[in-house]
């Protein structure tokens, strides 16, 4: 079973916050964030939601993927995938693995399964410095790209182009997870 990266995680984004010379006030600015909320993940008291960190990494400039891989042991080249971090969105159940083995590479790899009737939102700026593919390996997704909604089924395969927008992905099913895999690449 993965380790928690709970811990990692708090202690990554303080040092991405810290690291630009911001006060909690600042980041929360920047995120749309409350600072109380910033304050409970950074002393590890509560977990961030899949928003959360949306806008926490949209507003340090990173990609979410990027800023949950800083948060793990970097230099690795094989990820088994009993070692690979999971998390777990506090309040969609959203299972996101990290499967690429090397934290702060070029290209990463994240494995999610929504669970049914589960919808997540990201802001734009979550997307504003990546290119960005999403790979349906089970059930179905509805994901919404600013007004424009793409139905996507086992093996159907979208890239992201074009100026970032508010993304939605959403799994349409009441009783089946969706599973995908999303290829992120710095621009």
């Amino acid at each position: 079973m993965p380790n928690d990266i709970g811990p990692a995680l708090a202690a990554r984004i303080r040092l991405e916050r810290t690291s630009r010379d911001w006060s909690m006030e600042e980041l929360a600015k920047r995120a749309g964030v409350s600072r109380a909320m910033i304050s409970k993940i950074e002393r590890e008291e509560c977990s961030p939601t899949a928003t959360v960190l949306g806008r926490l990494s949209g507003a340090l400039g990173i990609s979410m993927s990027s800023l949950l891989a800083n948060a793990e042991a970097e230099g690795r080249r094989l990820a088994r995938h009993e070692e690979q971090q999971l998390w777990i969105d506090p309040e969609t159940k959203y299972v996101r693995r990290s499967v690429s083995p090397q934290a702060g590479a070029p290209l990463q790899l994240v494995e999610v399964v929504l669970p049914p009737q589960a919808r997540l939102t990201f802001p734009p700026s979550a997307y504003s410095f990546l290119h960005h593919q999403i790979w349906v390996l089970s059930g179905r997704l509805q994901f919404s790209e600013g007004p424009t909604v793409h139905e996507l089924r086992k093996g159907d395969c979208l890239q992201l182009l074009g100026s970032p927008q508010e993304c939605t992905y959403r799994n349409p099913s009441a009783a089946v997870k969706c599973r995908y895999l999303v290829a992120v690449m710095r621009r």
